[in-house]
């Protein structure tokens, strides 16, 4: 049986579908937070919520050398062919085999989503028909992911964490969000974030 869908979301979704065109002719749609804030599983139920819209998964552009150094990756491979109405073309990183392999093909939807840590930096915010902000504080957020990923991954947790410091330190994300989203016990809630756009 599929479950119920969250009325939150399905009214986000009916907001989000109603905003202007900000890449081209997509709506895209940034959801950002702290690592183990619950984006991706966020941004999975949004997009069933959407119709199966497409989330791109910035740690699909990300490498171990170049945790946060994504932005012209991600502006020439998926933005640029968006923007002019195209199908973007992008390499999945491989995390074990620390390369770039399979290559992903990105139609220009009426809504795409965008999720991962740092997806509201300045260079992206141009583009982005909104941004939301999973509202978790960051040592929740660190723990929550560290029991997720287990001890084998503690020593990329111990680099990580002052990666994520510094980033949004230098670029933050959380002061321009139009929605901030709570997750619940019963499901999500969505209330007005700090930028005053929602």
């Amino acid at each position: 049986m599929t479950p119920a869908l969250d009325p939150a979301l399905a009214s986000l979704a009916a907001r989000l579908r109603t905003l202007p065109p900000s890449c081209g002719p997509v709506r895209l749609i940034a959801v950002d937070g702290h690592a183990g804030s619950g984006k991706s599983t966020f941004a999975g139920r949004l997009a069933e919520a959407l119709g199966g819209a497409p989330v791109v998964h910035t740690d699909d552009l990300a490498t171990h050398e170049e945790l946060f150094a994504w932005s012209d990756r991600f502006r020439e491979q998926v933005l640029a062919p968006l923007s002019r109405g195209e199908t973007a073309r992008y390499e999945v990183y491989d995390w074990v085999r620390r390369e770039f392999g399979t290559a992903v093909e990105l139609a220009p939807a009426p809504v795409v989503l965008v999720e991962g840590v740092g997806t509201g930096r300045r260079a992206l915010r141009p583009y982005a028909a909104c941004l939301l902000w999973m509202e978790l504080a960051r040592e929740h957020s660190w723990e929550r992911g560290q029991l997720r990923d287990g001890p084998g991954l503690s020593a990329f947790w111990d680099g990580w964490i002052p990666a994520e410091r510094a980033h949004f330190a230098a670029d933050p994300s959380r002061p321009y969000a139009d929605l901030l989203v709570h997750q619940g016990q019963m499901g999500y809630e969505v209330r007005v974030g700090p930028s005053g756009r929602a």
